[in-house]
């Protein structure tokens, strides 16, 4: 059952900062076409701030049907319309992509890709990443190159497709998490603070073909 025009959807964002993806916003569908849903700018529970959402951007949202149950589904941001208001165009899930189970499986997928960094002293290093998503890495560190929490980073990702094609990504990011592995390792979290919607659209595309090789082995 998709929700209808004026239902309220509760949404939580894909972030690698665990106290950002703990957040829950609230937004209200304003209208609904063949695939997307238009929603308002979603408003933080508990406060009027607004959250600005950004291209690509993956979301988990539950709706509560008549009966009192809740539905959820994971979506993404595929673009933004100027009405009286702005709104936000969403991805409208298959049917049985809504659950009555909660799946905070975004599109981050598994990969081991090469990613070039350069600091603000102009020091470059290149890392392999540990998975990927439309919002964020997260990174291997490396004992000649370390990194410190809220530093910002200039960044160029390879990235391979299915059809033997290669792009370079460029973005700047932020890390906001360091964890540290079993094995004495860091593994660096990092999100896209400045990102063109072309260069974000080359990273999902990834993903994606990397979700369809999941399901077809």
């Amino acid at each position: 059952m998709y929700p209808k025009i004026n239902e309220i959807l509760f949404i939580q964002i894909a972030s690698a900062d665990e106290k950002e993806a703990i957040k829950e916003y609230k937004s209200r569908i304003a209208d609904v076409e063949d695939d997307s849903f238009l929603i308002e700018v979603p408003m933080q529970q508990g406060s009027s701030r607004l959250k600005r959402l950004f291209f690509g951007e993956e979301l988990s949202i539950y709706y509560i049907t008549e009966d009192g149950v809740r539905h959820y589904f994971n979506t993404y941001v595929t673009g933004f319309e100027e009405d009286i208001v702005r709104l936000v165009r969403i991805r409208k899930p298959l049917p049985d992509e809504i659950s009555k189970i909660q799946r905070r499986s975004f599109l981050r997928v598994h990969a081991n890709l090469e990613l070039a960094i350069q600091i603000e002293d102009l020091t470059r290093a290149v890392a392999l990443t540990e998975d990927i998503g439309g919002g964020g890495l997260s990174i291997y560190g490396e004992p000649n190159f370390s990194l410190v929490e809220g530093q910002k980073l200039n960044c160029w990702l390879l990235v391979p497709y299915r059809n033997s094609a290669i792009e370079h990504v460029a973005f700047e990011a932020e890390v906001v998490r360091i964890k540290e592995l079993e094995t004495g390792r860091q593994l660096c979290m990092l999100k896209f603070v400045q990102i063109t919607d072309s260069e974000r659209q080359k990273i999902i595309k990834f993903c994606f073909e990397r979700q369809l090789d999941y399901r077809t082995k």
